[in-house]
């Protein structure tokens, strides 16, 4: 997969994409409260967060979006920035500390007279194998 001939990405239908590993930090989720502008203290105040049912921060579910993202962009490069699409469900909080893995899967190629449209299955898994994020992503090549 991902082989390019004169700017052309070459993909199969069940070629996977290149996984995504990632450890979330506090720190990283503290970060994207910066830059989102969002400051839920679910999220960066760790006193709060242990004295709800969650029992502790969480990572923002866009921030654990955007490893999805990166995957894409290393699979499909400028033509998933320029116009890629993604359709998932958020299953599960990440959480400081987990190890975040993102792995797809081409599911289908379907050729039009000057574009390919690429879909894929992705899913975003923790260390203990629990799916944080499930669902689809698209990308006209």
């Amino acid at each position: 997969m991902n082989q390019k001939t004169n700017s052309t990405i070459i993909v199969n239908q069940g070629d996977s994409l290149p996984t995504v590993v990632r450890q979330v930090t506090q720190r990283d989720i503290n970060l994207y409260a910066e830059a989102s502008g969002d400051f839920n203290p679910i999220h960066i105040d760790e006193a709060f967060a242990a004295k709800t049912p969650l029992g502790g921060t969480i990572a923002h579910g866009m921030l654990i979006l955007t490893y999805a993202s990166e995957m894409m962009t290393k699979a499909f490069g400028k033509s998933w920035l320029s116009g890629g699409k993604l359709a998932v469900r958020f299953k599960t909080p990440a959480r400081p500390k987990d190890t975040i893995t993102v792995k797809g899967k081409v599911e289908s190629v379907q050729v039009k007279e000057n574009s390919t449209l690429v879909t894929c299955s992705l899913e975003v898994s923790n260390q203990r194998g629990e799916t944080v994020i499930s669902g689809e992503a698209s990308v006209q090549l």
